[in-house]
């Protein structure tokens, strides 16, 4: 097993330098660090500025120089805040954490009970009912669905009862004044609701059909022929064997949530890694910019090492291949 580990982190290694030198070029290219310093036709300033960050030297120069001060903790600082780069994002990836680990929970298992219970109880009226909802959950767009539960469950709610505050929150995850693990859950159930709908519509139907394949299998109809009672058979044979697959697609989904929640984020004013993209994007905030998409990269990379090994764990022979 930990040669099996020690593989995939080297295999990991080489995929971090060319993603970070590809997202560093196309960032780099793509926007002018020094674009409100031409503006003031400040020469000097410019000439100045150029030599400091070195963007006189070729890019892989440039590259070199910057990754090694990533790696020694200097991001830099943003030119739309004037703060360090370094106390914007990593309080924005713990926030964007928050919403994923809730959100990752909650659809894995909804999409599991639901999966199993389509695929064992396949063409039924429930089967028939989950799987034109879950259509429904994944054509349905994040953000008319957030903006949809913000009127229904906290503004209808408020308005129709007379409450002074609605029953749960949309703006962030935390109150002005603070609060405590209540105040935390009215602001939390919202954005976790709109992100677990779209996941719980498409791992749902990824688990009906691995579990389908389970149970058609040549094992699972000796099991039946021997006589193995039903519940065992969905559980400890049919179920097992589909948790390999589902925590793959799990985990590398939940990875990719971490650089793609710019709406959520945006809708219910949430200081994440999405809005902070946004705003650093629509500022111009290459500084921002560079060290963010390595940040995602990295996560990227991570889950989906944790998903070789998720799978290696519960399938014993991934580990000889």
């Amino acid at each position: 097993m930990f040669a099996y580990v020690g593989r995939r982190l080297l295999y990991s290694v080489p995929v971090v330098l060319i993603a970070s030198f590809l997202l560093f070029w196309a960032v780099r290219t793509t926007f002018d660090p020094l674009a409100k310093l031409r503006g003031g036709q400040d020469q000097g300033a410019i000439a100045r500025m150029t030599e400091v960050l070195g963007l006189d030297r070729s890019i892989p120069e440039q590259y070199w120089r910057w990754l090694t001060q990533f790696v020694t903790g200097d991001w830099g600082v943003s030119s739309r805040t004037a703060g360090s780069v370094h106390g914007l994002i990593l309080p924005a990836l713990g926030t964007t954490l928050q919403l994923i680990v809730w959100g990752v929970l909650a659809a894995a298992l909804i999409a599991l009970a639901v999966g199993v219970y389509s695929a064992v109880r396949q063409y039924s009226a429930g089967d028939l009912a989950f799987t034109g909802l879950s259509y429904l959950g994944v054509a349905m767009p994040p953000f008319w669905l957030g903006l949809i539960l913000i009127q229904v469950l906290a503004a209808w709610p408020q308005e129709i009862l007379g409450l002074a505050d609605p029953p749960l929150y949309f703006v962030g995850l935390h109150s002005a004044q603070g609060g405590g693990p209540l105040d935390y859950l009215r602001h939390l159930v919202l954005p976790v609701l709109t992100l677990t709908v779209g996941l719980v519509a498409s791992w749902s139907r990824f688990t009906r059909t691995t579990m389908l394949d389970a149970l058609s299998s040549e094992y699972v109809r000796t099991a039946r022929a021997k006589g193995v009672p039903r519940g065992r058979i969905v559980v400890r044979h049919a179920l097992r064997t589909s948790l390999g697959p589902f925590v793959s697609i799990t985990a590398v989904d939940a990875g990719l949530l971490f650089g793609g929640l710019v709406v959520t984020e945006q809708i219910f004013a949430i200081q994440g890694m999405g809005r902070l993209f946004l705003d650093s994007l629509l500022a111009g905030d290459v500084f921002v910019l560079v060290p963010w998409t390595l940040v995602i990269a990295v996560v990227v990379i991570v889950f989906n090492l944790l998903a070789d090994i998720a799978y290696a764990v519960l399938d014993p022979r991934v580990r000889l291949r």
